[in-house]
């Protein structure tokens, strides 16, 4: 296992250094130019090629199937170096009226209507329309918003807010809303929640004063780091579920346009919800509500729920990072509308 880990490491390390390499290469250049970054697009080839690989190797994949959760704590902490408290607390400072009201709608409103739309036109996925709606909001979204040109303080504010309460309002909704129908620990949920995301933000905090240096070069790794993490999580969760998947492969496709038709919902109602405020604020609200921590679902419902939440979790990757094109198209249809505006 230990040898494993070390040479896909290596080799993820030498194809990030590729790539940032082609990057750099200069606008009319001889590389074409493409709507996502190459690190996006390799990105997406290895996550749906460990999920594959899961699948179909579930006998090489199995000593993975014990590390998820530690993997994603690794994932967390990556996530959380580029967060600075302080920045979120002016931002909060500035905007906590509608900041409250976003996270109610976020944590609350959102996953509870989504819960019982989908009891009623496709019951066998409420749970996870539930879960993919109640999560927190997803630790690379201000990327994300930096990328459509949102608010991104203001998503980064709504990361760490909603980072910090999931713990408690997801465990609080699925024993409301779910305790006839799934037998879950209360407490065991939790205790997962708060160890994959309080462990992480204060292990940065504490890295930050005593080691600065050594999370300088923990950032340098950071890409082919994520790369063999999204990796590892896929092979130990796929390889876990891989008869199921094989003998119900219909499942996969459906769990695709349920994911396809939440990230449209999110998106949509995040823009509603900043309707007559600046489009930046409109564009973070979708950002907020679309990107989600869907890695996360896919890890906890792996471990408490049936093979379909997961799925649909993993099928969200597909829009996670296809939001971004409509999202460019709405902000240059509003600008454009602004300007031409007497």
């Amino acid at each position: 296992m230990p040898g494993m880990i070390s040479n896909s490491l290596l080799i993820l390390s030498q194809t990030s250094h590729i790539i940032a390499k082609i990057s750099e290469a200069p606008p009319g250049g001889r590389y074409f130019s493409m709507p996502f970054g190459l690190k996006d697009l390799i990105l997406m080839m290895v996550v749906y090629a460990s999920m594959v690989a899961g699948i179909l190797c579930p006998g090489f994949c199995a000593s993975f199937q014990p590390l998820p959760v530690y993997f994603l704590m690794v994932l967390f902490f990556l996530s959380f170096l580029s967060i600075e408290l302080d920045d979120v607390w002016r931002t909060f400072r500035e905007s906590s009226g509608i900041i409250a009201a976003f996270v109610i709608l976020k944590l609350v409103v959102v996953p509870v209507i989504l819960y019982y739309v989908f009891r009623v036109i496709a019951p066998s996925y409420a749970v996870a329309a539930l879960l993919l709606g109640g999560i927190s909001t997803g630790v690379v979204a201000p990327f994300v918003s930096n990328l459509v040109r949102g608010n991104s303080p203001l998503v980064l504010v709504v990361v760490v807010i909603t980072s910090a309460l999931i713990p408690f309002t997801l465990p609080a909704l699925i024993k409301l809303l779910l305790s006839k129908e799934v037998a879950i620990s209360l407490m065991a949920m939790v205790r997962m929640l708060a160890l994959v995301i309080f462990v992480p933000i204060a292990a940065v905090q504490v890295l930050r004063r005593l080691a600065p240096a050594f999370l300088k070069g923990v950032m340098r790794m950071n890409f082919p780091l994520s790369l063999f993490l999204f990796a590892a999580i896929n092979l130990g969760i796929f390889s876990r579920y891989s008869d199921f998947l094989r003998q119900a492969p219909f499942t996969i496709v459906m769990a695709t346009v349920v994911a396809i038709a939440l990230s449209v919902i999110f998106c949509l109602t995040g823009i509603l919800f900043f309707l007559g405020r600046p489009v930046e604020d409109q564009l973070a609200g979708a950002v907020m509500l679309g990107n989600m921590n869907n890695v996360l679902v896919l890890v906890f419902s792996s471990e408490f729920f049936t093979p379909i939440e997961p799925m649909v979790a993993a099928m969200y990757l597909i829009p996670f990072f296809g939001l971004v094109i409509p999202l460019r198209y709405y902000d240059q249809r509003r600008r454009a509308r602004v300007s031409a505006s007497p």
